[in-house]
């Protein structure tokens, strides 16, 4: 099986040796998301509401590059700096499955990328 490598310019580039996402075959690994402005490199770090939709953003264009939606996804991983805003974090999650949201899990974490607060990382399948 071969894989095909997955670049949006809608989405933060990556900064480190991966890639946004690779496909192998009808499925799609798309690497953790930060609150990154894709155009200017800044970070997106207002509150945590304002992270979490960023993230969402920088998932969604990295899906859409690849002819995927998150209708598509099948599991999600999510990291955060504290657990204590995890329930802010999820209802700005939320937004993004409607109906019949992904499996997931939520990892409470002591640091991430550029010391941002949320990360979060899907697999997303065509039938």
């Amino acid at each position: 099986m071969s894989k095909e490598i997955i670049f949006s310019k809608e989405a933060p580039a990556p900064i480190g040796p991966y890639s946004q996402a690779v496909k192998a075959g009808n499925i799609l690994y798309v690497s953790g998301q930060i609150p990154l402005d894709a155009l200017t490199g800044e970070l997106i770090n207002e509150n945590i509401t304002e992270e979490t939709h960023a993230v969402m953003k920088n998932l969604e264009a990295v899906l859409r590059e690849a002819g995927f939606g998150f209708e598509e996804v099948v599991k999600c991983t999510i990291f955060i700096k504290d657990m204590g805003q995890f329930t802010t974090i999820n209802e700005a999650y939320g937004q993004y499955f409607k109906t019949n949201p992904p499996a997931r899990e939520t990892v409470e974490v002591s640091r991430l990328p550029k010391d941002v607060n949320v990360e979060i990382s899907c697999i997303a399948v065509k039938s």
